[in-house]
């Protein structure tokens, strides 16, 4: 568009989405000496504007200061602010969060392509610069790499440019405008536009420039787009390389490539070409090292624009990995195999910075990734920082590439597909828009090969506009494939995708798709809803992958948690969801779907996911290990296979060996296993772990687990006492005094009121059964609370109805019988057997009856005083697990408190299980204390600081009470927790307790001696 005088009409008209803006081109780096190359993330000819710019906020345009871009006009009364940052976490309007409703619902009642004239924050930002001596007489141009949402560019006092898309950068040549000395640049940033309507992501809604700021220079001679094509010959061995530049500039000069591995090894080099605007350099490379995930072999082109005198005029460089993505029979194929995407989803966010994050973030994120076995990301739902694509490409990451498009409200009404209004549909209006943005994605991101697919964003419904993006990336970049999810939607326009893409499909409709003649393969772009406790029942989908070829994984929703730090009133900083700010409308804490918290710590979740991950599958057994090497490329000998026996948690062998398994082979591997005879539970455990550091973690990171019990323990003798105990019965209580211990049980309160052990007390109320538990998000969305209500009344309206006793000379046995206030009711028996030796065997029977709701829990809570404040099991661990999500878990001892044992949900929740303990003990500083250990089968517990109501009636971390006591919970059985979504999804069958049928469980209560 040509250059024209700025007017607020365009931020409602979406045929104007650029003014002066230049073209999108590629992301590489360039220099004018080759010994400016050591610079590479901070190329000489680049002058970064971040830092303190001086800023005014208005609530709406009529309010801002309109001449504040003018040369003579005087901003030291305006405050200051940091660039990058988002004005709204820098004390400016207020943050907000909301899914799928457009932001001003209820406030404004608008139709695309409007916006509110009352409230659109405007931030007036202006910097002050000097042209450092590098830059000075060069073509110069300022680069904005992300502005949300649209804004205005002045330098001078002479307008720039206008340009909308938040996530693209957006570019302007600035040569003209400048001057010697001091320069001053003014940005004119509004909150909404046009454009809000099709950026309706599931995230907060900020604004401001929360990206870098640059000037760059360009030589007199200039590759000034680059586009880079590895075609692989048939072999996969070797590989034409042409790269494709379009030049400006000198046109006496010629330009050349080389190639080099990364060994600095000169691997070809193509011919010496004469300047012209658009050329080809082709290279001839030989014995290629392929790029993959699994192996991220990279090297590094070369290009050089020289005058005729050979003098040097400028030097590209582009890291190249050569490989080969393409459809094969139907099924998706990286260098001639099967792909399967073992995903995450991940939004840029920082409970710091929001969506304005740093590098050492995103290090910390690829770490992550890799160490969870993560392979792949979708950019949910828009395109990255430019670093994010060079870490991906340099760690092994493979990548959707999503483009800044979701109109998700304007289709979407309360759950309904209502498109009556949609954007952008098929609106000729807005077809230039969208496209725009396919284009200023591509063009950048281009040359990574991390990148496999395109997509044209994300639940948008469907239309000609979305289409016509589809067919823009087929012709425009034939080497990648392209999706889209919003053809689901409606298949007319079925063709835009050209794999079958859906969002939290059940395993069962996966099956039908995949059985029924499908005719594209399949990827869930979301799945596994990580909302709070969540993640359970992943393993149905993981198995998918060895049963249908067509099945290519999926991409769990999502990566971190969105939430914000927030100062309480007492100057604790907590972290914070939706409406905590007085944001309304908002969807609350639905962004806490993370298998990391947002403070970059991670969540027990994660620990299923790295393990059902896994590229090599372990089975050990008493003799060997079966190794199922299911990477694509990479042998097992860059890792060292661990194997350790253990006796009751205790190590009594262990060793390492190598083993090397090719891809794709299974092989049984023989390991020295000692013979062992004892009473004790023996279990193995294989691991594989680096041989050597990485990038991503050091030598000795565990990529790989198996494990297996190869003995359960034997019932052993139980020790004969001469000691009688003394029986004393009271009016109300009954005293069994034994030797250093006493326990009364009331026949008034039904149980237990005091346990002493050497003088110590222990209960501090009386151990009540429960069936209730502190409703997760996922029983929240399929309203648990309202199917199982009943099960909240029987765990507070339980009523002692019976007792009985029998007395021995070795054991005394009491009985109590509690009747729920079901409908029909049932009742509870709970047998006490105190035994001459101080133990307490405790039965718990529950009578099953028809007509009752799932049992959330069948459990027994002790409240202990919070002096006993730390806790070690044998049983699965370390992380919290639960029935439907403990494959990940490991069978050992383990130790944590019951603070760090409550989970960081944002929303207090049950949490803090582990399933599968043979013994748990509970224990104060010096020592003392009490341990539970299974009886006939291994039970459930958790220890935590809160009881079951208090955390169901918190919702937020800071709302928990202080801390009183210690509560143990011994489970006999707990329901799953879900995830396959969090608005309706029950947990699956086999992973639910059925009230209808009798459930049994036993314990033994001892000291710790």
């Amino acid at each position: 568009m040509s250059s024209m005088d700025p007017s607020l009409d365009w931020l409602e008209n979406p045929e104007i989405f650029k003014v002066n803006r230049i073209d999108a081109h590629s992301d590489h780096w360039f220099y004018e000496k080759m010994d400016q190359l050591k610079l590479e993330d901070n190329m000489i000819l680049k002058q970064n504007l971040n830092g303190k710019w001086r800023f005014s906020y208005s609530e709406n345009p009529s309010l801002r200061i309109k001449d504040f871009y003018k040369e003579s006009f005087d901003v030291s009364g305006f405050d200051y602010i940091e660039v990058p940052g988002h004005i709204q976490l820098q004390g400016y309007d207020k943050c907000q969060y909301i899914n799928t409703m457009y932001p001003w619902d209820g406030h404004d009642e608008l139709r695309p392509p409007h916006i509110s004239k009352t409230y659109n924050p405007v931030g007036s930002y202006v910097k002050f610069f000097d042209i450092k001596e590098e830059l000075k007489n060069k073509q110069t141009f300022i680069s904005f790499q992300g502005v949300e949402t649209a804004f205005y560019v002045w330098v001078n006092g002479e307008f720039v440019g206008y340009s909308e898309d938040t996530f693209t950068p957006s570019e302007f040549d600035i040569t003209n405008y400048l001057k010697s000395g001091e320069n001053k640049l003014a940005v004119e940033v509004y909150k909404r536009s046009s454009a809000s309507w099709i950026e309706d992501q599931d995230f907060w809604r900020f604004s401001g420039i929360f990206r870098d700021v640059y000037l760059y220079a360009i030589p007199e001679t200039h590759v000034n787009d680059l586009f880079i094509k590895t075609d692989l010959y048939d072999d996969l061995k070797n590989a034409k390389l042409n790269a494709e530049l379009k030049m400006v500039g000198n046109t006496e000069t010629t330009v050349e490539a080389y190639l080099e591995d990364k060994a600095g090894n000169k691997l070809a080099t193509s011919d010496k070409l004469q300047f012209s605007n658009e050329l080809i350099l082709s290279l001839e490379v030989q014995n290629v090292s392929l790029w993959s995930a699994e192996e991220p072999n990279l090297y590094t082109l070369y290009i050089l624009v020289q005058k005729k005198d050979g003098s040097l005029v400028e030097v590209v460089t582009q890291k190249i990995g050569f490989r080969h993505f393409e459809m094969k029979d139907k099924v998706m194929c990286l260098n001639g195999e099967r792909i399967v995407f073992k995903g995450v989803n991940r939004h840029e966010f920082s409970a710091r910075r929001g969506r304005s994050i740093t590098k050492e973030d995103m290090l910390w994120d690829i770490k992550f990734l890799k160490q969870h076995n993560i392979n792949a990301v979708r950019t949910s739902h828009y395109p990255n920082q430019s670093l994010w694509y060079r870490l991906c490409d340099e760690y092994g990451i493979y990548l959707i590439d999503e483009t800044n498009l979701e109109s998700h409200g304007s289709w979407q009404k309360m759950g309904d597909c209502e498109p009556s209004w949609n954007v952008p549909g098929s609106l000729p209006e807005w077809q230039d828009a969208v496209l725009d943005r396919a284009a200023s994605m591509l063009e950048r991101d281009k040359n990574h090969p991390a990148i496999l697919i395109w997509s044209c964003g994300n639940e948008s419904y469907a239309g000609e506009d979305i289409y016509q993006m589809s067919e823009y990336f087929r012709k425009k970049d034939p080497s990648r494939l392209v999706h889209y999810e919003g053809v689901f939607w409606n298949r007319e326009y079925d063709k835009t995708s050209d794999m079958e893409s859906r969002m939290y499909a059940k395993v069962v409709d996966i099956e039908e798709y995949l059985n029924n003649d499908p005719k594209k393969p399949y990827i869930s772009c979301e799945y596994m809803h990580s909302m709070g406790n969540s993640t359970g029942g992943m393993m149905k989908y993981t198995e998918l992958e060895d049963k249908y070829s067509m099945y290519q994984g999926g991409f769990i929703w999502d990566y971190g948690d969105q939430a914000l730090y927030r100062k309480l009133p007492n100057g604790k900083e907590t972290l914070s969801y939706g409406g905590d700010f007085t944001d309304r409308p908002t969807d609350y804490n639905f962004s806490g779907n993370g298998i990391i918290y947002s403070d970059r710590t991670a969540s027990p979740k994660a620990q299923e996911v790295k393990y059902l991950y896994q590229n090599i599958k372990l089975n050990p057994d008493a003799k060997g290990v079966t190794i199922r090497n299911q990477n694509l490329f990479v042998k097992t000998d860059k890792f060292d296979l661990y194997y350790k026996v253990e006796k009751e948690g205790k190590l009594i062998q262990e060793g390492k060996i190598n083993a090397s398994i090719a891809p794709g082979e299974e092989k049984y591997v023989g390991l020295p296993f000692k013979n062992f005879e004892c009473l004790e539970e023996i279990v193995l455990t294989v691991s594989l772990k680096l041989a050597e550091d990485t990038l991503w973690a050091s030598k000795g990171h565990e990529i790989a687990f198996g494990q297996k019990v190869i003995k359960k323990k034997e019932a052993a003798n139980n020790k004969s006492s001469d000691f009688k105990m003394k029986v004393v019965h009271g009016d109300v209580n009954i005293g069994i005094h034994g030797k250093d211990f006493k326990v009364i049980f009331s026949k008034q309160e039904g149980g237990i009121v005091s346990l002493r052990y050497a003088h110590k007390e222990f209960i501090t109320r009386t151990p009540k059964t429960f069936y209730w538990r502190a409703t997760t998000d996922n029983d929240r969305g399929n309203k648990h609370e309202v199917r199982c209500v009943q099960w909240l009344s029987a765990t507070v309206g339980q009523k002692y109805v019976d007792f009985s006793i029998e007395e021995s000379y070795s054991k005394i046995a009491l009985c109590y019988t509690y009747e729920l206030p079901t409908i029909p009711t049932t009742n509870v028996k709970i047998t006490y057997e105190v035994s001459k030796d101080g133990e307490i065997k405790v039965n718990v029977l529950y009578n099953g009856v028809n007509g009752l709701p799932q049992l959330p829990v069948l459990g027994m809570n002790f409240r202990l005083l919070s002096e006993f404040n730390s806790f070690s099991w044998y049983g699965m661990g370390p992380d919290e697990n639960y029935i439907d999500r403990c494959e990940g878990a490991k069978l050992g001892i383990y130790e944590s408190t019951p603070v760090e044992n409550l989970s960081k949900y944002l929303v207090p929740q049950e949490c803090g299980n582990r399933t599968g303990t043979r013994w748990v003990q509970i224990q104060n500083e010096k020592g003392e204390g009490l341990k539970f250990t299974y009886d006939k089968e291994p039970f459930e517990f958790s220890v935590l600081p809160y009881n079951n109501m208090e955390l169901e009636n918190a919702l937020h971390q800071e709302d928990l009470p202080p801390i009183n006591f210690t509560n143990v919970n011994i489970i006999g059985k707990q329901m799953g927790v879900g995830g396959d979504d969090s608005w309706g999804a029950p947990v699956l069958s086999e992973f639910s307790i059925d009230s209808s049928k009798d459930l049994e469980y036993n314990f033994t209560i001892s000291h710790i001696k």
